[in-house]
């Protein structure tokens, strides 16, 4: 990265960092968010293909945590079930399982995904599959797992990448045997996708 973009990321940083404190002033502490924020950009671009939006990324993926955390830590109510979905690249089996999940279920679920390897990007054969049934997934990224995503989920549901997931007492753990669509033709692809979202209709009949 060239020194005029890396100080173009630092001083939206700064702004993040800002924005930040003021959103959750009283919640949580100016070092916290600070933290947060870097962690986060940090974490991304370690296998960001791009890193142009990357300020942007961090973003959304530091709060998605901060509310994770503050849901975790009782500092702001969970009026829906917090479901989790983690696979190994967070670029296949957990996307498509949170995109139907939210299509599904609308408002009436709050749905994370994440990874415990993620990778640069989301698998462009399920995008495209995703998208031919009307679900898209721009603005979809990797996210590596955090321990406050798992903290504030009432569902957590694994896909292939073993035992990576803390476990807290009160949650739901399942873990879901499947292929993974990396690689695969369209056909399986699709096959993939038809038994993913057999299971989340399941799942969702029972969160609700």
């Amino acid at each position: 990265m060239s020194t005029e973009a890396s100080a173009l990321h630092t001083n939206l940083l700064k702004r993040i960092t800002g924005n930040l404190t003021d959103t959750y002033r009283g919640v949580f502490s100016a070092e916290t968010i600070e933290r947060y924020v870097y962690e986060s950009y940090t974490a991304l671009a370690r296998t960001a293909k791009v890193q142009t939006y990357l300020p942007v990324l961090a973003e959304r993926f530091a709060k998605d945590r901060l509310r994770a955390l503050a849901q975790a830590e009782g500092k702001i109510a969970s009026v829906v079930p917090q479901v989790l979905f983690v696979c190994v690249h967070n670029a296949g089996r957990s996307q498509i399982a949170a995109a139907l999940l939210k299509h599904y279920a609308g408002d009436g679920v709050e749905v994370r995904s994440a990874g415990s390897t993620p990778g640069d990007e989301i698998s462009p054969m399920a995008v495209e599959v995703l998208r031919d049934r009307g679900l898209d997934l721009t603005g979809a990224y990797p996210k590596p797992l955090t321990d406050d995503v798992v903290r504030a989920a009432d569902y957590v549901i694994t896909m292939g990448c073993g035992d990576v997931c803390p476990i807290y007492p009160g949650k739901h753990y399942l873990d879901w045997d499947l292929a993974d669509p990396a690689d695969q033709s369209r056909e399986q692809v699709e096959a993939i996708v038809d038994e993913i979202d057999e299971r989340v209709k399941s799942l969702w009949q029972t969160v609700r």
